[in-house]
C-alpha cells in the first residue's frame, strides 16, 4: 500500500522544521516528489534493494559509532561503594538521551536511499526478505519450487514505514511548544483521509478525529509534566542513593563502627608519572576542618570556591597556581562520580600535593577552594597531565587569629585523652621539629592497623571513640590515625586539617592504578618556616599489607573487567582517537558498497537471472512444450499480451487466415497444457507423449505457415 500523493513529502519537511534539518527537509522531500514529474524508472534487481538495505545499514551503523563519541556516548549508571559494604553498578547520565537522540533524528537521511531507490523503480512492491532476516531464514529454507513460486514471498511498499519512521525521528525536537502535536495530527489526518471507508458518514468520521485528537493533546501535555519532573528528580536521586560518603562539604567516616570494615578492590584511578618523574605517594581530594564524631566538615572552606579560567580557552590547560613552574608530571584517569546542578557529570580530581597546572582535562567547568579541593564539571571519565612540585599549595593558610582559627579546634570530649598523650609523651611546649617526629614514632611503636573495631571497655560510659582508640583499643584504621593526629596537634597549638584520598603503591605496567581498598586519610600539618601545609601520614606502613591479605583470589578477574570497561570508557566518554580512525574506515567502506551498486549491477543481474532459469526448470509443467507454441505464434505477429487469458490469445490467433487450421488443435493442446501445469496429479505417459507429439506436428504446420 502506497501513501497518497505529496504525504511523503510533507512529513519531510515538517521533520526538517521540528529537528533543525529544515534545508535537508526540503531537498529530501523535493527529491522524492520529483518522482511525480519524472517518469525516468531503473530497474533494480533484489540484488540491488539488498546492497541499498546493507549500505543504509552501515550508515546507521556509522552514525551511532560517530553520534556515541561525539555526544560523550551512552552513559551509564555506577554505585559507589558505601562505607561498609561497597558495590559498583553503572553511572546514569544525560549523555545517553543526546546520543540516542541523535541517532533518531537521522532516521529519515539514513534510509533515504532506500526509499528513493524503491519510488524510482520499476517496481511497486519488494520482497520482504530485503530487510527480514527471519523472512530470509525461512526463503532459504524452503524449497526449490516453494521459492520459485510467486506468493512464496511478501512484498511490500517501504513507504508507510518510512513515513512512520520520519514521524517518530520528528518527536525528538528542541521545541517545547505544541507545534510537533498539531503537525503530527494534521499529517495522521491526511493519512487516514487518503484510507477511510465510505461507509461510515462523513460528520462522523469528523466528529471521531476530532475526539481522538482532544484526548491525545490532552493526555501528551500530562505525560510531558510527569516526565519534567521525573528528569529533574532523577540526578538528585541518584546524587543521594549512589554517591560515596566524601564530598567537598563534609566527609563522614567509619570512626565509631563496630565490625569489620571491608573495602574493595575496584580500580577507580590509573596514573602513569612522566618519563623521569617519580609517582605522587598520595592523590588528595579534599581536606576538612571541623570535627563532629563521625563526620568531618569544610567549614568556611565550604563557600570559598573560586572558577578557574581555562588559559588559553578550549585549550585543556589550567592553571590552578600561576607562578609555579612544575616539571615533575603524572597521567591521571579517573571518573566523575557526581552530578552538577544542570545534570553533567561532576566531581572531585585526586591531584598529587602541590598540582599547579593540569593539562589536556577536557572539563567545562573548573572550580578551586581554600581546602585544595579542585572541582570539574565534564565527561564521566577524564584522563589529563597533572604537574606538581614542593612549596606551595591550593591550601589556605591558617587564621592569625588562634582564638577563632578552624585549625585549632579541638571536641571537648576529647581534650582529657588529648592532654594525657601529651604528658606521655612529654612534648607539651615543644617546638614542631621535635613534636612531628615525637608523634610519628608514638603511633608507630604503641598502634596496630586493623579493620576491625571491637566494643571497649569505657564504651558505655560516654567516652568518645577517638578517646577509647588513644587510650584503650590503640587499633583502628587510617581515619583514626588521621583524626587523632590532628587533634593531637591542635591540642599543641599546631594547626592542622583532616585530608582524604587515596594512596598510590600498586604499580601496574608502566604506571599504577589505584583501587578503592587504597582510599586514605592523613593529617596535614602548617610549617610555619615553609609557610606551606605538608602531609604528614602517621598510619602505620603494615597497612597495606593488611588489606593485601583480603585480596581475593579472582582479582585477575575483576581487573581484566575494570580494564575493558576503562578501554570503552575511553571510548564512550571521547578520551581516545577511535572515533577518527571508525570514521576513516567507514568512509571507504561506504564508497566502495555504493559502486558496487551503482556499477557492478549488470554482472550479478546476469547471474541472478542463470539462477532464477535454474529455480524455474523445477516448477511443475514449465518445461511444456505449449511454450514453444507461444514463442513460435509471437515470430508471426500474435505475442500474448501480459496478463491476457488464453483462451483470448487464441481466438486472436484464429483470425488469422493462414493460421485458421490451427485452432482445434492449440485449443486441444491448451487443454493437456493446463492439466500437465496446473492439475496436481499430472498427465499420464500416454497423455504427456500425446502433448509432445501434437505440438511437434503444430510446430511444423507453423514453419510452413508464411509469417
Amino acid at each position: 500500500m502506497k501513501p497518497p500523493p505529496l504525504l511523503l513529502g510533507a512529513t519531510l519537511l515538517f521533520w526538517g522544521w521540528q529537528s533543525g534539518f529544515l534545508l535537508v527537509g526540503a531537498v529530501l522531500g523535493a527529491v522524492l516528489e520529483s518522482a511525480r514529474v519524472f517518469r525516468a524508472r531503473w530497474e533494480f534487481s533484489d540484488e540491488d534493494f539488498g546492497r541499498v538495505w546493507t549500505f543504509c545499514a552501515l550508515l546507521l551503523l556509522a552514525s551511532a559509532l560517530y553520534a556515541f563519541t561525539a555526544n560523550e556516548g551512552p552513559s551509564s549508571f555506577s554505585n559507589f561503594f558505601s562505607d561498609a559494604n561497597p558495590r559498583t553498578t553503572t553511572q546514569a547520565s544525560s549523555a545517553t538521551a543526546r546520543t540516542a537522540g541523535s541517532i533518531m533524528r537521522w532516521l529519515p537521511m539514513i534510509f533515504f536511499p532506500f526509499l528513493a531507490a524503491q519510488t524510482f523503480s520499476t517496481r511497486e512492491a519488494i520482497p520482504l526478505t530485503i530487510i527480514s532476516m527471519i523472512a530470509r531464514r525461512r526463503w532459504r529454507r524452503a524449497t526449490p519450487a516453494e521459492r520459485a513460486a510467486p506468493q512464496a514471498q511478501r512484498n511490500f511498499h517501504i513507504g508507510y514505514p518510512y513515513f512512520a519512521g520520519t514521524l517518530f525521528a520528528s518527536s525528538f525536537h528542541p521545541a517545547e511548544n505544541t507545534s510537533f502535536f498539531w503537525g503530527l495530527a494534521g499529517l495522521l489526518t491526511w493519512m487516514l483521509w487518503a484510507h477511510r471507508t465510505r461507509r461510515v458518514a462523513l460528520g462522523f468520521w469528523v466528529g471521531l478525529v476530532a475526539l481522538v485528537l482532544g484526548l491525545g493533546f490532552a493526555g501528551q501535555r500530562g505525560i510531558a509534566r510527569l516526565a519534567g519532573y521525573v528528569q529533574e528528580q532523577s540526578p538528585r536521586w541518584l546524587d543521594s542513593f549512589l554517591r560515596r560518603n566524601v564530598d567537598p562539604s563534609h566527609s563522614k567516616t567509619a570512626i565509631g563502627q563496630l565490625g569489620d570494615l571491608k573495602l574493595s578492590g575496584q580500580i577507580v584511578i590509573r596514573l602513569h608519572p612522566k618519563p623521569g618523574s617519580p609517582p605522587p605517594a598520595y592523590l588528595r581530594e579534599a581536606s576538612y576542618r571541623q570535627f563532629k564524631s563521625p563526620v568531618w566538615f569544610a567549614g568556611n572552606s565550604k563557600d570559598d570556591f573560586e572558577t578557574v579560567a581555562e588559559d588559553p580557552p578550549n585549550s585543556g590547560s589550567w592553571s590552578l597556581l600561576p607562578g609555579t613552574s612544575n616539571t615533575t608530571g603524572v597521567t591521571i584517569a579517573c571518573y566523575l562520580d557526581g552530578f552538577s546542578t544542570n545534570g553533567s557529570p561532576q566531581g572531585m580530581l585526586p591531584l598529587p600535593t602541590g598540582s599547579g597546572r593540569l593539562e589536556n582535562l577536557p572539563a567545562y567547568v573548573l572550580r578551586k577552594s581554600g581546602a585544595g579541593t579542585v572541582v570539574a564539571e565534564g565527561p564521566g571519565l577524564v584522563v589529563f597531565d597533572a604537574f606538581f612540585g614542593p612549596g606551595r599549595t591550593l591550601d589556605s593558610p591558617p587564621a592569625t587569629n588562634a582564638a577563632t582559627s578552624e585549625d585549632l579546634i579541638v571536641p571537648d570530649s576529647d581534650k582529657a585523652a588529648l592532654e594525657g598523650v601529651i604528658a606521655e609523651l612529654q612534648i607539651s611546649g615543644k617546638p614542631p621539629a621535635e613534636i612531628l617526629p615525637a608523634v610519628a614514632g608514638f603511633f608507630a611503636s604503641k598502634f596496630t592497623y586493623g579493620t576491625w573495631q571491637r566494643r571497649g571497655r569505657g564504651a558505655g560510659t560516654g567516652s568518645s571513640a577517638i578517646t577509647r582508640f588513644l587510650l584503650e583499643t590503640r587499633k583502628g584504621h587510617c581515619e583514626y590515625f588521621a583524626t587523632a593526629t590532628v587533634l593531637l596537634l591542635r591540642q599543641l597549638k599546631i594547626p592542622a586539617r583532616y585530608a582524604v584520598g587515596y594512596s598510590v603503591h600498586e604499580p601496574s605496567g608502566d604506571g599504577y592504578v589505584v583501587r578503592l581498598s587504597d582510599a586514605h586519610a592523613w593529617c596535614l600539618v602548617w610549617s610555619e618556616a615553609q609557610q606551606t601545609w605538608i602531609d604528614f601520614d602517621t598510619t602505620p606502613a603494615s597497612w597495606v599489607a593488611e588489606e593485601a591479605k583480603n585480596r581475593s583470589p579472582w582479582r585477575w578477574l575483576s581487573d581484566a573487567w575494570s580494564r575493558l570497561t576503562f578501554e570503552f570508557s575511553k571510548f564512550k566518554w571521547g578520551q581516545s582517537k577511535l572515533r577518527q580512525y571508525l570514521l576513516w574506515i567507514m568512509v571507504p567502506g561506504l564508497a566502495l558498497l555504493l559502486y558496487q551498486i551503482l556499477f557492478r549491477r549488470g554482472r550479478r543481474r546476469q547471474a541472478g537471472k542463470k539462477a532464477e532459469a535454474a529455480i524455474i526448470v523445477h516448477w511443475p509443467g514449465m518445461d511444456s512444450e505449449f511454450y514453444q507454441l507461444e514463442m513460435q505464434l509471437a515470430g508471426h505477429g500474435v505475442p500474448r499480451r501480459p496478463s491476457e487469458p488464453w483462451n483470448e490469445w487464441l481466438e486472436r490467433v484464429a483470425e488469422i487466415p493462414a493460421l485458421a487450421g490451427l485452432q482445434d488443435p492449440l485449443r486441444a493442446l491448451l487443454r493437456l497444457h493446463y492439466r500437465y501445469r496446473f492439475d496436481p496429479p499430472g498427465l499420464s505417459d500416454a497423455d504427456r507423449e500425446r502433448l509432445k507429439h501434437e505440438t511437434q506436428v503444430c510446430l511444423e504446420s507453423l514453419n510452413r505457415a508464411k509469417p
